[in-house]
């Protein structure tokens, strides 16, 4: 996979996407990309029941934070047909939905993911079905 910087898109997990948004040093291997950074719709819905549950605080509000962080470059990639069939083709894939739908969208906009999910990692390691840029 070339470096990053000369990626045109890619796919950021939810917590890739909260750690860009806000500058976390976790995000420092995205500091040259000048692509598009492209959020799946089940993200946002990840975002908003993180921060009711507590364990996120999206200032002002959740629905401010989210209008603010979907501003460009960012591109909203909605859950279309192609993404929920792929979600239910993935090999021996975790139970949870959100992750299974991210991964989806990556392998149909046919972009590399943006991780630090070791469950994800560790999966597409026994099956190279992703390209992923590991943080």
């Amino acid at each position: 996979m070339p470096p990053v910087e000369h990626l045109l898109a890619v796919v950021l997990d939810t917590h890739a996407w909260v750690w860009l948004s806000a500058g976390d040093a976790r995000a420092q291997a995205l500091r040259e990309f000048r692509g598009t950074p492209v959020v799946s719709a089940i993200s946002l819905w990840e975002v908003a029941m993180l921060a009711q549950k507590g364990r996120l605080e999206l200032l002002p509000d959740t629905g401010s934070w989210i209008a603010a962080n979907l501003a460009h470059p960012v591109s909203l990639e909605p859950l279309s047909p192609a993404i929920c069939v792929e979600s239910c083709r993935l090999p021996e894939f975790h139970g949870d939905p959100a992750d299974r739908l991210i991964v989806a969208t990556a392998l149909t906009l046919g972009v590399p993911l943006v991780t630090a999910d070791r469950g994800i990692i560790d999966w597409n390691a026994r099956h190279s079905r992703v390209q992923l840029v590991a943080l």
